[in-house]
């Protein structure tokens, strides 16, 4: 009778256990533990072992050893987690999709939306539960977001020019995101502000004293970022006209500007039509009806807004204008582009699968 330590066995992988094992041990999407099992099945397959591959996968030797008697017994599926014990799931999947299916296509009676108390009464589940499934599948009842469809006739041929100057402007040309941010209200706030500390947020009042407002009006170069501006006092073709004059006495005479507009009136105006003609290189480009979002300045108007006007204290609109000029000087030293990759089939193909959920031919 043999005596002393038993053999190590060895593994014999097949040419098609060999593939899976080497595509496994090189996958990205595949969970950190299976890879590393399947390097050590590779390893130990070419007679490293035990603890020479626990150091190279820096586990420890028993770990390696388990791994591979459960490959010996089970082959490429015992390198997968076995079930955990636990005490069963109180739900099943069957409640859970009523749960789900409740809060999705069904309105409480009372509310105009669920709450986690609101279902956990309905359905029987406690709140904790609730709020696990809510977080679990991305529910989110308590919010909304708006939107709004344009109905401009012309919205393809729109977004595509547009897009089309942000992605790839013309020649000899600059491209100029124009627009207005009328009505800023110059606001003095009744009490002084307490500054932030350790611990505690800012703190301002709540009520304020108006003291009039001002009409900022901005043209954004969209390859530099940088802006030209003008505070007028009111929102009217006349004002714009004369913001028109600043922005030309400010171009470089041999550039044609491309100007993106809204549909604004004020634009429309047969002044404004008519000095634009006689001002030839000047072209217009009008956004889509309830597409102020593909007109870039927008962007910039949201910038000052947080960070200079909205937590302001004024006590007069002239100190408003001030904070929006120095803003403006302090942003055009810095500007850079924003970086627009949005092309016109995206923007178009999102469009039009918003369409067909408002249809109801896609969910």
């Amino acid at each position: 009778m043999k005596r002393g330590r038993p053999r190590k066995f060895e593994l014999n992988l097949s040419s098609e256990e060999q593939a899976q094992l080497e595509q496994m041990s090189g996958a990205r999407t595949l969970p950190a533990g299976i890879v590393r099992r399947a390097r050590g099945i590779l390893r130990s397959a070419k007679g490293e072992s035990n603890q020479a591959i626990a150091r190279q996968l820096k586990v420890s030797t028993p770990s390696v050893a388990y791994w591979r008697k459960r490959f010996s017994a089970d082959r490429l599926a015992g390198l997968q987690d076995l079930p955990k014990s636990g005490r069963p799931r109180t739900h099943d999947d069957d409640k859970v999709a009523g749960l789900l299916k409740k809060v999705l296509q069904q309105q409480p009676k009372h509310a105009t939306h669920w709450s986690v108390r609101s279902v956990a009464r309905e359905t029987g589940v406690s709140k904790s539960t609730v709020q696990r499934y809510f977080a679990l599948f991305g529910l989110q009842p308590h919010r909304s977001k708006s939107f709004k469809l344009s109905t401009d006739a012309f919205f393809v041929e729109k977004v595509r020019d547009i897009v089309g100057l942000y992605l790839n402007p013309p020649d000899n040309a600059l491209v100029l995101s124009v627009d207005e941010k009328s009505q800023i209200q110059a606001l003095e706030r009744t009490q002084p502000v307490l500054p932030m500390g350790l611990g505690y947020v800012e703190g301002v009042t709540h009520d304020y004293v108006r003291h009039g407002t001002t009409t900022l009006f901005a043209a954004l170069d969209v390859q530099s970022g940088k802006v030209i501006t003008q505070c007028k006092p009111r929102h009217r073709h006349q004002e714009f006209l004369s913001f028109l004059r600043h922005l030309d006495e400010h171009m470089p005479l041999a550039l044609d500007l491309h100007l993106i507009i809204d549909n604004y009136a004020t634009h429309k105006h047969p002044k404004v039509r008519a000095w634009l003609a006689a001002h030839p290189r000047y072209h217009l480009h009008y956004t889509p009806t309830y597409s102020s979002w593909l007109n870039q300045v927008e962007r910039w108007f949201g910038l000052i807004t947080q960070q200079s006007i909205r937590r302001g204290s004024f006590r007069n609109v002239k100190e408003l204008v001030q904070r929006i000029d120095a803003y403006v000087k302090h942003h055009n030293r810095h500007a850079g582009p924003f970086q627009w990759t949005a092309t016109a089939d995206s923007i178009l193909g999102k469009i039009e699968r918003l369409s067909k959920v408002i249809s109801g031919t896609q969910h």
